[in-house]
């Protein structure tokens, strides 16, 4: 029975090409689509759940409470974890460690800037990334070693065993290297190249000896023995830093490393998503992308119904049952689901790559995992069967004795059900177009929206080897100068577009003594506002031949703040040191181009330098400029690589996500409207071939071809202009409560709503139109010859 159901399938879907052409098509893209997108999701899902005991690892984040709001964060007091491990049951290991940060590592004449972190002995074991070389029960314990990982091994050494040689850290620290770990996943959210002990770190900052318990410098990570031990570990955890700190405000607690990456957004000290909200909506994409192919398979299914009636008649009247037929039509989608899934599989190879470049990833399609194959064949099995299922008990339901005698009612019986697939469809189209539309907007709004500087031909350098002498930095700031490419430079202490540096240490005249409040904190050197082009309200900038130690210059948010009438000349306190405001600057964005200016205070101090800001002259070619600051720099500090950055290339980095939403969006909302196309082209040719005679008659009557066209378009175009009545309030639902993630967004207007409308009617009648047009314009002789 299974041999003669396939044959009769094989037959079918021969003898009908273009109907199963069209089907193959719409359910190739469709499964495509959605496997890709399915890629990126099991990619994204995947981070930090690659190491052994991720489910009982965690991040130890930190609420503080300052004006009545929670700040999150995941800096703590380095004090925390050597008393973690003592006083609270249940730990296997915790570890400090260090923020990554890009520093120079030398072998011989190999010298490479790599992303380093420094962490206590328990940090290798919690992160048990394989050993490659070395001993890990002894790694990080000698206070000068390094273990590297593979990659970086490679680099330095070559073909050379590192195991014992010794490197230098920034031209001036000796290490031995002690081991070799495999490279760090790229689906990590803690990513390193190579690590060094705490204790050289404590070495290298002696501040950190003397912080206490209100300072939050590192992270700090844990390693349960089981998941058991949790709520008392973390109720422990939650009152650590206020026993240890009398007038501490903050509550530490534990979020699961496995988390980190996707519930990484805070409000008011609880998690409140992340990019797990982005993944859910490219997740209802895809789903939705495949169910409108499988939309078409039912509408030119149930379309074909009177072709396919008598052949139920005679396979009933022979002694057929109801069941044999259900499984002779699911035989034949799933056979054209399978047909579907090879041609699915040749376009996911073929756009994979283009995929990675448009998302700036390196995703792959690994053959050897059972799960893949599972996925990809269950996916196209499912297809057919969901494809299928209606046409199949449609058609199977038909009376033998009815459709034998004259099958007239077909297309009246399942007109309201194609009506309600037609309208399913651009109702999913016109919501992604207005979405794709508000996106791109709000994009638009956020990138125009005045950051407070000028960015553009800005350029950072870090403050490294012989530039942290204050007369070399000088130095190259007059040459610079005299070479006509730079018209200012300046210092900062850390990057202009970096968040941190903040504490709640600054404190005046009538302020509450009951308030904290968070304030970040900068320290410069000279011409900072005269570089960034910041906008000064009030007030003058740090100038030489000026006392400017125990002066200050405030954004504007902090001015507020203070209540003050007059905050130009006011006396604060900052870190228990009398200040004097001299300057008041607009305020400028900062960690976030989406949320408001945090209150800023930013002191005189070149020796804390971090960062050196260029700006280029606005005359000069600035690949020419960037190559004379390279030689300039490495004359001056020639042990470093000149690493550079344009700070408009940092910011632009900030909008990566909402990018990747607007692009993906836009590319698959493509794809979902192409495959509407596709199923309506079908649906029309259909509708097309079965009213050809009645044209023919109305042609023959004096029916000119504008009212034929017409006569075959305007059920479309009813059925699109409901599909828009019904999407409009979805659209304005869904980006309402995307916008709402935003505190600076713009107000939804009317022109998305008009312009999805005004397309989906457009691609609707074109479609519609390149099969009307041929008919209208044929000869009603070939229709009515034979009757």
């Amino acid at each position: 029975m299974f041999k003669l159901n396939l044959k009769i399938a094989l037959r079918n879907l021969w003898k009908h090409k273009g109907f199963t052409l069209i089907n193959v098509g719409g359910l190739a893209i469709g499964l495509a689509s959605c496997m890709m997108l399915l890629l990126y999701i099991s990619y994204e899902w995947s981070f930090d759940k690659q190491l052994e005991n991720y489910k009982e690892t965690y991040l130890v984040y930190n609420n503080q409470s300052a004006d009545n709001n929670i700040f999150t964060f995941d800096s703590t007091p380095g004090e925390m974890a050597p008393v973690v491990k003592v006083e609270i049951p249940g730990i296997q290991y915790v570890s400090r460690y260090s923020y990554p940060n890009q520093q120079l590592i030398s072998y011989e004449r190999n010298s490479f800037k790599k992303s380093a972190t420094y962490a206590d002995v328990d940090f290798l074991k919690i992160f048990n990334y394989k050993v490659i070389k070395g001993n890990r029960a002894s790694f990080l314990q000698n206070p000068n070693s390094i273990i590297l990982t593979e990659s970086l091994a490679r680099a330095l050494f070559g073909n050379e065993n590192p195991l014992n040689k010794s490197l230098k850290l920034d031209n001036s620290v000796l290490l031995k290297v002690e081991g070799v770990i495999a490279d760090i996943p790229v689906n990590s959210s803690i990513w390193f190249e190579y690590v060094l002990p705490w204790a050289l770190y404590e070495k290298l900052n002696p501040w950190t000896k003397e912080s206490g318990w209100g300072d939050n410098y590192c992270l700090t990570v844990i390693q349960l023995q089981d998941n058991s031990f949790f709520k008392n570990a973390n109720f422990l955890l939650q009152g650590m830093i206020k026993k240890h700190e009398k007038y501490s405000n903050s509550e530490a607690f534990m979020h699961p490393l496995s988390k980190n990456h996707l519930y990484n957004n805070f409000s008011n000290g609880k998690s409140v998503g992340g990019r797990i909200q982005q993944l859910q909506i490219f997740f209802l994409l895809a789903v939705c992308i495949l169910l409108i192919a499988c939309v078409n398979f039912m509408n030119l299914s149930t379309a074909r119904s009177e072709k396919r009636a008598k052949e139920v008649g005679v396979r009933k009247a022979i002694g057929s049952s109801k069941n044999n037929l259900v499984v002779q039509f699911m035989m034949e989608s799933v056979l054209l689901a399978l047909i579907s899934m090879l041609v699915a599989f040749i376009l996911l190879e073929v756009m994979l790559p283009y995929f990675n470049g448009l998302i700036r990833l390196s995703l792959t399609i690994n053959y050897q995992e059972w799960t893949f194959w599972a996925m990809f064949l269950g996916l196209s099995l499912m297809t057919g069967l969901v494809a299928g299922s209606y046409p199949a008990f449609y058609l199977s339901s038909f009376d033998p004795i009815k459709v034998l005698k004259g099958f007239t009612n077909s297309g009246k019986s399942t007109l309201s059900v194609r009506r309600l697939l037609v309208v399913f469809q651009f109702v999913f189209a016109t919501c992604v177009m207005i979405c794709t539309i508000v996106i791109y907007q709000q994009l638009s709004f956020i990138k125009n929206k005045p950051v407070g500087y000028n960015k553009n031909n800005l350029i950072e350098i870090p403050v490294q080897g012989e530039l942290r002498k204050a007369e070399k930095f000088q130095l190259l700031k007059d040459q610079l100068m005299k070479s006509g490419v730079v018209t200012s430079a300046s210092t900062l202490s850390t990057s202009i577009t970096s968040g941190g540096n903040n504490g709640y240490g600054v404190e005046w005249e009538g302020k509450n003594p009951n308030a904290t409040i968070l304030v970040n904190f900068r320290l410069t050197g000279y011409d900072l506002v005269k570089t960034t082009a910041m906008k000064l309200l009030s007030g003058r900038d740090f100038e030489r031949g000026r006392q400017d130690s125990a002066n200050v210059v405030i954004n504007e948010a902090l001015a507020k703040m203070t209540g003050l009438k007059q905050a130009l000349g006011a006396k604060l306190v900052w870190n228990e040191k009398p200040v004097t405001v001299i300057g008041i600057v607009k305020d400028y964005a900062v960690e976030s181009p989406y949320r408001p200016a945090t209150p800023t205070i930013i002191g005189y101090s070149p020796a804390d330098a971090q960062k050196i800001l260029l700006r280029v002259a606005g005359n000069q070619n600035l690949s020419m400029a960037v190559k004379v600051i390279n030689e300039q720099v490495l004359s001056i500090n020639p042990d470093y690589p000149v690493d550079l950055n344009f700070v408009d290339d940092n910011f632009e980095r900030k909008y990566h996500n909402e990018k990747l939403l607007g692009t993906l969006s836009n590319w698959f909302g493509g794809f979902a409207i192409f495959i509407s196309s596709i199923g309506l082209l079908g649906l029309a040719l259909y509708m097309a071939e079965q009213r050809k005679k009645e044209i023919s008659i109305r042609k023959v009557l004096g029916a000119d071809s504008m009212s034929i066209l017409l006569l075959l378009n305007k059920d479309f175009i009813r059925l699109v202009l409901i599909a828009n009545v019904i999407a409009f309030p979805i659209g304005y639902i869904l980006i309402n409560k995307w916008l709402s993630n935003f505190d600076f967004r713009i107000d939804i207007s009317p022109v998305p709503f008009v312009i999805a409308s005004i397309l989906s009617i457009l691609i609707a009648i074109l479609t519609v139109s390149v099969q009307s047009f041929k008919v209208a314009k044929a000869n009603p002789v070939d229709a009515l010859k034979y009757e």
